[in-house]
């Protein structure tokens, strides 16, 4: 099984909509680890490690998002494994 370290950066109406809470739930729930936080020019910033697969499936919800987002761009970059733990917000 594969280990992958995605960075994400994700453009739209996704503060103030649960998009961080959502994305805590959905990567614990997909066994990911990293974190997740605001940025001040209204993105959400994202690291996710953890097998290739659970990566991809929470990169999707992400495209999506909570009810409320409208997510208008998705970037994500590959970086070198960290060995990370847990999942948590920023």
């Amino acid at each position: 099984m594969e280990t992958v370290h995605v960075h994400v950066w994700v453009s739209g109406v996704v503060q103030g909509v649960f998009y961080r809470a959502a994305t805590v739930e959905q990567a614990r729930a997909a066994g990911v680890a990293g974190w997740v936080r605001n940025l001040p020019d209204g993105r959400v910033e994202a690291v996710l490690e953890g097998p290739r697969d659970a990566v991809e499936r929470v990169l999707a919800w992400m495209r999506i998002g909570p009810p409320r987002a409208v997510v208008d761009r998705v970037e994500v970059a590959s970086e070198p494994v960290e060995g990370l733990a847990g999942f948590s917000v920023r």
